[in-house]
């Protein structure tokens, strides 16, 4: 079948059998905590690919790697969601290493080389909080910079190597601002606690991560220009334009899974495709072109706002598509397995992430009134 098919090759040619390697495996089994598609992800080269290739890494662009992650959604909603918070911390890096003083980039040698996985506190989860207004504090003490406060949930809160912080950060002048910490995972007063209660998603090692007094040397965080104002820099724009187009496309991919289901379906060969086909490809469409224009124009907050605008419209392809998959899977498809179910309300997840739509209403009216975007 050809859906999914140029998803596919894509994953094939970064992740050499991992696609064949997680359809082997029952999608329960997936989305269980502790998943296999995880280690399968670090075994096949994944950590590397946002890593520049002047850094060991794959250097995937922005458009081949949306289509990894629908891929890799359709087989494993929950293995999409956490790689979304890796690659968005690697891209971050990435992208911090054009402005910081080398560490990054030895930092991304690591990634790719040997494989690190790099969990992300950075978006808050709990509703009315500013995402730029960061749970965890940093305080400068003795010439380190020390860390206290907790991010839940976190993906892939039990096998990440290193754990990248949004931290608030007082500067020279005493103004404060946001700043990306690097915690290693084992350092001293970093502790995993069990958080994710629901089975839908579970795979993704959604935890609670408590950093109670962990001292860093000052290389190991890296100040934006990010103020109280919430209006994203350039560091910032870069990553939330990374952290729609990558999360988008990968809860894409999982509603694609479903969709795929009933495509192949006994007795469904005759049936008009383009009734669960049409929602999810516009969807897509959309986000991939957000990624070109990420390779050919400025990343400023119009791009911004048209990858809002992208995510938001798959939010509601998303919603329409699986009621018709599942209306269309029948009664009988319900009993038997609750693959169909699952696949139905992990694609839901999209809604939950932030910016929320409700939380931007405001902001993108400003926008539209030529006021800076503001992230809410």
């Amino acid at each position: 079948m050809n859906f999914l098919q140029l998803e596919r090759a894509s994953l094939e040619t970064f992740m050499p059998g991992l696609d064949e390697r997680l359809a082997r495996i029952p999608l329960a089994e997936l989305e269980r905590a502790p998943s296999p598609a995880v280690r399968a992800f670090r075994e096949a080269g994944g950590p590397a690919l946002l890593v520049p290739a002047q850094h060991a890494g794959a250097g995937a662009s922005a458009l081949q790697a949306v289509r990894v992650q629908r891929a890799i959604g359709a087989r494993c909603p929950s293995l999409a969601v956490a790689t979304t918070m890796h690659h968005f911390s690697v891209a971050g890096l990435a992208e911090a290493a054009k402005y910081g003083s080398g560490l990054e980039g030895v930092l991304l040698e690591s990634v790719a080389g040997e494989r690190l996985l790099l969990a992300s506190a950075f978006a808050e989860g709990n509703s009315g909080q500013n995402i730029l207004r960061p749970h965890i504090t940093a305080q400068r003490r003795g010439g380190r910079i020390v860390l206290n406060g907790r991010k839940m949930p976190c993906s892939l809160a039990r096998s990440m190597d290193l754990l990248t912080a949004s931290v608030l950060l007082a500067d020279e002048d005493g103004v404060e601002r946001l700043a990306i910490a690097l915690v290693p995972a084992t350092a001293p007063g970093l502790e995993v606690r069990p958080f994710w209660r629901t089975p839908v998603l579970a795979g993704a090692e959604s935890e609670q991560v408590v950093l109670t007094d962990v001292a860093l040397d000052p290389e190991q965080v890296v100040l934006t220009d990010v103020t109280a104002d919430a209006v994203p820099d350039a560091l910032n724009v870069a990553g939330f334009l990374w952290f729609e187009l990558l999360l988008t496309a990968g809860y894409l991919g999982v509603a694609s899974g479903l969709v795929e289901r009933v495509l192949e379906r006994p007795g469904g060969g005759q049936d008009d495709p383009t009734a669960y086909t049409v929602d999810v490809g516009a969807a897509m469409l959309a986000v991939e072109a957000v990624a070109r224009a990420m390779e050919s124009e400025p990343w400023t907050d119009t791009l911004l706002v048209q990858a809002l605008h992208a995510r938001y419209a798959a939010q509601d392809a998303i919603a329409r598509t699986t009621a018709g998959c599942l209306a269309a899977l029948g009664g009988m498809a319900f009993i038997g397995s609750p693959d169909g179910a699952y696949l139905a309300a992990a694609a839901g997840g999209l809604t939950f992430h932030p910016p929320s739509r409700a939380r931007m209403a405001g902001p993108l009216r400003e926008f539209l009134d030529g006021r800076p975007l503001r992230i809410g």
